[in-house]
C-alpha cells in the first residue's frame, strides 16, 4: 500500500497486492502450492476407505486411509486425462475409480484396472501410472497436506511455534454440534488475515463485543512466519467467569484468556477459555476469500451447557454491546457479533482500495503484525513489490 507521510512504520505491499490477478496467481504458486495446508481433523479419515479432499494452492489433493490403516496423500488427478477422482469428503469402497473412464486405483495409489485395456490401448505398464504422491501429516489433532511427497517432518514447520499456543489439551475436546460454519468474505485473503492479527482494532471495532478481554495487556509477535497472540481476561470478567462461563471451561483458572495465533499461510486458531476453534482462510479470487470454522469444546453433557447458559445470560447481556446501536437488525455494527464486525471492516477495506484516492496512513504500534505479515508474503514471493 502507498504510505502517506514519513512514519517509520511503513506498509510493505502495494495496493495491487490486494486487487490484481497477477499477485493472486503468484501467491497461489509460490505460497499456497509450496507449504503445508490444513485439510481437516484426524477423525475425518479414521477408518479404511474414508477420504477428504483439499485444494493446496494449484494442487487438488486427496487423503485416504488404506486397508492397512495408514494415511496417504495423493494428487487428486487421474493418470489418464487428469480428471479429479474424488470430491469433498466421503468413503470409498475398496478402490478409487475415476468418474470419467473408470480407471481404477487401489487405496495405496496403484493403478489396478483399465477398462478395455487390450482393445483400446494394448498392453499398458500400470506400474508406471499410479497416483502421484503428496505428503500428509497430523499436528494438534489436525491433518495437513503438502504437494511435495518429500516435504519432510511437519514439526520442522510448526515446531518453534508450538510452545506459544496456549495450554489447551486439544485431544480432550470434542467437536461442538453445529460448530461448523463456512462463509465468504468479499475481500483479499491478506485483508482477512491482517484484520485477524491487527491488535489495534480490538479495543475500537470490538469495544463492545470483546470487552471481556484486557487488550492493553496483549502479548504478541512472530515466530518465524507464524503470528502468536495472547491476552488475559479483564478483571471484572475474570471474577465472574468461574461461575458464569457460557460453556464449561477448558482451561485452569490461572490460565484463562485467549490465545489467537495465525499460522502461515491462513490457519487461525481461536483458542479461548471455553472453546478451541479453527479459522481457515482460503483464497478464492483477488477480492474473495472463504473462511471455515470448526469449534471444539469440553466433552460435557447437554444439560451442563444449558445450566451454564442460564447462569451466564444476565452477565453476558451486560458485557456484550454492539458498536453502534442503530436499531437496524441488518447493520453488522449493531449486531453484537464480532465476526459480523470483522467481515464488515474487511469488505469496506477492500472496496476502498479501488479508489484512485486510496493510500495507507501511518501504522499504529498495534498494527506492527500487519506489516510483518506483509514482509512474510514478500519474502515468499522473492521480495518483489
Amino acid at each position: 500500500m502507498h504510505q502517506a507521510g514519513n512514519n517509520r512504520m511503513m506498509h510493505r505491499l502495494p495496493v495491487e497486492a490486494y486487487t490484481s490477478q497477477d499477485w493472486f496467481d503468484r501467491e497461489q504458486e509460490r505460497i499456497f502450492s509450496r507449504l503445508w495446508r490444513y485439510a481437516g481433523f484426524v477423525e475425518d479419515v479414521a477408518e479404511p476407505g474414508q477420504y477428504i479432499t483439499v485444494q493446496a494452492g494449484l494442487n487438488p489433493i486427496l487423503v485416504v486411509m488404506g486397508h492397512d490403516g495408514l494415511l496417504r496423500a495423493f494428487h487428486n488427478l487421474c493418470r489418464h486425462r487428469g480428471t479429479q477422482l474424488l470430491r469433498a469428503v466421503g468413503k470409498t469402497k475398496k478402490a478409487i475409480r475415476c468418474p470419467y473412464h473408470d480407471w481404477t486405483y487401489s487405496l495405496d495409489g496403484e493403478l489396478v484396472s483399465i477398462p478395455d485395456e487390450g482393445a483400446e490401448f494394448g498392453p499398458v505398464d500400470k506400474s508406471c501410472l499410479g497416483l502421484k504422491r503428496a505428503s500428509v501429516a497430523t499436528w494438534r489433532g489436525m491433518l495437513f497436506v503438502h504437494p511435495d511427497p518429500d516435504a519432510g517432518p511437519i514439526g520442522d514447520w510448526f515446531g518453534e511455534v508450538e510452545p506459544r499456543l496456549g495450554p489447551h489439551q486439544v485431544g480432550e475436546l470434542v467437536e461442538y454440534d453445529g460448530g461448523r460454519t463456512s462463509y465468504e468474505v468479499r475481500a483479499n485473503w491478506k485483508v482477512v488475515v491482517e484484520n485477524y492479527i491487527d491488535v489495534y482494532h480490538l479495543s475500537h471495532l470490538h469495544s463492545g463485543t470483546l470487552a471481556m478481554y484486557d487488550h492493553a495487556k496483549a502479548e504478541y509477535g512472530f515466530v518465524g512466519p507464524h503470528f502468536v497472540f495472547h491476552e488475559p481476561l479483564s478483571e471484572d470478567y475474570a471474577a465472574n467467569i468461574k461461575t458464569n462461563s457460557p460453556t464449561p471451561l477448558i482451561l485452569p483458572e490461572d490460565g484463562l484468556g485467549a490465545w489467537v495465533p495465525m499460522l502461515f499461510p491462513g490457519v487461525g486458531l481461536v483458542e479461548s477459555e471455553s472453546d478451541w476453534a479453527t479459522f481457515i482462510v482460503t483464497p478464492l479470487a483477488p477480492d474473495r476469500t472463504r473462511v471455515e470454522n470448526r469449534v471444539r469444546v469440553k466433552d460435557a453433557s447437554s444439560w451442563e451447557f444449558v445450566k451454564q447458559g442460564w447462569r451466564s445470560y444476565a452477565y453476558w447481556k451486560r458485557q456484550v454491546r454492539p458498536k453502534h446501536d442503530t436499531g437496524d437488525p441488518d447493520d453488522p455494527l449493531a449486531s453484537a457479533d464480532f465476526t459480523a464486525e470483522d467481515i464488515y471492516a474487511c469488505e469496506q477495506q477492500q472496496k476502498a482500495m479501488l479508489s484512485p484516492q486510496f493510500e495507507a496512513g501511518p501504522a499504529a504500534r498495534g498494527e506492527t503484525p500487519v506489516l510483518e505479515h506483509q514482509q512474510v508474503v514478500l519474502d515468499y514471493l522473492g521480495g518483489t513489490g
